[in-house]
């Protein structure tokens, strides 16, 4: 009897432990899958945010587009043509968007599919060789993977979707927070000097009257 119950308990025990040790490795799996779902969710965003403008991603660096911008915006005589502003601002939000696909693209080559890591590495070459890329065929490959691992429907084949691109980068408030800056101190240095000025002016009134009251010789 004894050993029957001893025997019953390490069954158990067994059960018990099995059981614990197939839930935590479903849940580690289910940790994976959903870290890797988010991770190619946000590649897809960023690869595929756009789909008007320009869609293609520009590989050139910062000192690249200075020295193409130098060439371009000076005159034979040394002088600027006034469009440095806006190319500034143009190779900025370029190289935002650049260096995103680059972290997307990164991400997809580590936790991507065979097809993805095959189109991923390709547009990666192809910004190191300096050429325009486009990122349509990646982004139409995550998004039927991520509708299948969400159990979705496929897209419809009837439907002519327009082309995507990477999603624009806003840029950073920054320099408005610098310029709200400089002009309150401006404002701040303007008050000090009328609040200076309030304080001559009735140094010499105080004079004036002080004046006034001396006795007559």
């Amino acid at each position: 009897m004894i050993g029957l119950c001893l025997i019953t308990l390490i069954g158990v025990g067994i059960r018990l432990l099995v059981m614990v040790v197939v839930q935590q490795r479903r849940e580690r799996m289910n940790r994976q899958i959903n870290e890797r779902l988010r991770t190619l969710i946000a590649a897809y965003r960023t690869l595929g945010g756009s789909f008007t403008g320009d869609l293609a991603v520009d590989p050139r660096h910062r000192r690249d587009m200075r020295m193409v911008g130098n060439g371009e915006m000076l005159s034979p005589d040394g002088a600027s043509d006034g469009t440095d502003t806006s190319t500034v601002a143009g190779s900025d939000r370029a190289r935002r968007i650049r260096d995103a696909v680059e972290a997307a693209l990164s991400d997809i080559i580590l936790l991507g599919t065979g097809e993805q890591v095959r189109l991923a590495t390709h547009a990666a070459r192809e910004l190191v060789t300096g050429q325009r890329v486009h990122t349509h065929d990646l982004v139409v490959s995550l998004r039927d993977f991520i509708r299948k691992a969400l159990d979705l429907e496929p897209v419809p084949s009837d439907l002519d979707l327009p082309m995507q691109g990477p999603a624009r980068i806003q840029a950073t408030g920054s320099r408005g927070k610098d310029d709200g800056k400089k002009e309150g101190g401006g404002n701040a240095g303007g008050g000090g000097g009328m609040q200076s000025g309030g304080d001559t002016a009735v140094t010499g009134e105080t004079g004036l009257d002080g004046h006034e009251s001396m006795p007559q010789a």
